[in-house]
């Protein structure tokens, strides 16, 4: 199930879009992004881990995770579900973890799924970012994560 090639936009507004068709039908792309035992398969640059996921997947439920680097490094994630909408979109908050547990900067992230002859086309987008290299830091992981998600969809 092979991904196609995708876009990318930025904007003076530090935001992010990126566009991916999955040659995948929507609900099941939609289940990759809300069932914990799908998303620690695929969640995160090529090289890290996912040791750790919680999801509650309904609005103001909360999500958490946590993502190994190759070095051993923990990078923790908490989210809160804006909108859940299935199969169609996922919005959440999006916030850094600090050494101490603290949330840093909060962005929200915005998932749509649309259905396209069988196939999936997904959009992120994600908003406001602190500068611009955040942003740009923001599209390297998205991308690494959604290359590994092709991958896993292709062996479902």
């Amino acid at each position: 199930m092979a991904a196609g090639t995708g876009a990318v936009s930025r904007s003076a507004a530090r935001e992010l879009v990126i566009t991916r068709a999955f040659d995948a039908p929507r609900p099941l792309v939609f289940k990759t992004w809300t069932r914990p035992e799908h998303l620690v398969r695929w969640w995160g640059p090529r090289g890290y881990t996912t040791p750790s996921c919680k999801m509650d997947v309904r609005p103001g439920g909360a999500w958490r995770l946590c993502m190994r680097s190759p070095e051993g490094t923990l990078h923790w994630l908490q989210c809160v579900y804006r909108e859940v909408v299935e199969p169609e979109r996922l919005a959440f908050s999006w916030a850094w973890e600090d050494a101490d547990g603290k949330p840093g900067h909060e962005t929200l992230v915005t998932v749509t799924f649309a259905e396209q002859d069988g196939k999936t086309r997904l959009i992120v987008h994600q908003a406001v970012f602190e500068s611009d290299t955040a942003r740009d830091m923001h599209h390297e992981g998205w991308s690494g994560s959604l290359d590994r998600l092709e991958e896993y969809l292709a062996n479902l």
